[in-house]
């Protein structure tokens, strides 16, 4: 069934989530929930500050909120997704306990509790009731949702990241929880349709990068390499936790034994590595666009059909499927899809391989910049960068 939904709508169902939850702080809460914005060069820099790491991610966290508050603060997530990707989100804060009782109730990163489902953060910028642009974050370990409203659009939802850990975890009767599972399995199984030819095109190195590449860059830019796991965070540990981290880092890298040609053979580039979807198949097309669809698919109705229309016929050739490390489920393996305005990641590779990472992204018009530059030019006749 076609949505009627438009990104005027999702924008008005955004704003009017978002006025309920910052109504609904006091005082004390709101200087931290809500920061004045466009015309703060802090929040201008604050704005496009993302992680994916259980650091600070910038906000009021849930557990800092009330009952009423918490319920108002996933009706504006809600707004922001597609029910898939909600459900997907919020299972994947759920799995905090999970992973808390994985790692024996002893994670602490400096906090009472490191592992903590409660720990997901909540941020407006701007006014959601009034002309200006405004703008909200969620985010918190293996979650970042963006969003921009401008002149009362949805203008721009990217970077959307989602991660799980554990990746895959047992239920009751054999059966198994994977709120990831199709992003992982659509591209392997557009890797196993490819011919000998085109695999070797596709495979840049068979070692797994251990991370994304992008990272949490704000614009990530060719040349980028994975980002090593003590920077991936807000500020700085004591030298304990730092060097854990580095420890945690370098043991990964040695585990799958990445050398400086692998990490040459990943890094980002202008013109992007792999095998296009000009070379494949219209089998394999469509497959590709199932792997792509994970990502988009992210977006709520009324968005993700400006999305998807991006790739729409010969749009799609310009994309390129590029994998690195092992072929088959249980293996370290790392992916990406590359093109005009498009950067999608996935990795696999921590915890036995059971830790995963994906996000979605459009390189250029992340967080909005540039319609936002555009826009306040043309309101306030100067330019605006963050």
């Amino acid at each position: 069934m076609t949505s009627t939904a438009t990104p005027r709508i999702v924008a008005s169902a955004m704003a009017e989530a978002a006025a309920a939850w910052v109504d609904a702080l006091d005082d004390e809460q709101r200087p931290t929930g809500v920061w004045a914005w466009p015309g703060s060069n802090a929040a201008d820099i604050e704005r496009v500050r993302w992680y994916y790491t259980p650091t600070d991610h910038g906000g009021l966290t849930i557990h800092q909120q009330r009952p009423h508050q918490q319920r108002a603060a996933m009706r504006l997530l809600s707004t922001g997704l597609s029910e898939a990707a909600y459900v997907s989100a919020s299972t994947i804060m759920g799995l905090e306990n999970v992973l808390d009782r994985t790692e024996g109730f002893t994670a602490g990163f400096a906090r009472d509790r490191g592992r903590d489902p409660g720990m997901y953060y909540l941020r407006v910028f701007g006014d959601p009731t009034g002309p200006g642009p405004w703008s909200w974050r969620f985010g918190g370990h293996h979650v970042s949702v963006h969003h921009l409203v401008v002149d009362g659009e949805a203008v721009a939802g990217s970077p959307c990241f989602l991660g799980a850990d554990p990746m895959a975890s047992p239920l009751l009767g054999g059966r198994e929880l994977r709120p990831l599972g199709a992003v992982e399995d659509t591209a392997r199984d557009l890797l196993h349709a490819l011919d000998a030819d085109q695999r070797a095109r596709a495979v840049l190195t068979p070692t797994a990068a251990p991370d994304i590449i992008g990272g949490n860059r704000v614009r990530p830019a060719p040349g980028d390499r994975v980002i090593p796991l003590p920077d991936l965070w807000r500020g700085h540990f004591e030298q304990e936790l730092e060097d854990r981290m580095w420890s945690m880092h370098d043991n990964l890298e040695a585990q799958l034994g990445v050398t400086d040609a692998d990490r040459a053979a990943t890094e980002l580039t202008a013109t992007p590595r792999g095998l296009s979807a000009a070379e494949m198949t219209a089998a394999q097309q469509a497959m590709l666009r199932e792997v792509l669809e994970t990502y988009v698919g992210r977006m709520p109705p009324g968005i993700v059909e400006r999305e998807r229309a991006r790739f729409d016929g010969d749009a799609l050739h310009a994309v390129a499927f590029a994998w690195a490390g092992g072929a088959e489920r249980g293996e370290p393996h790392y992916y990406r899809l590359q093109g005009p305005r498009l950067l999608a990641e996935w990795d696999n590779t921590q915890r036995a391989v059971n830790h995963a990472h994906s996000v979605w992204r459009d390189p250029g018009h992340d967080f909005g910049l540039d319609l936002l530059g555009e826009h306040l030019t043309e309101h306030h006749g100067h330019g605006h960068d963050a």
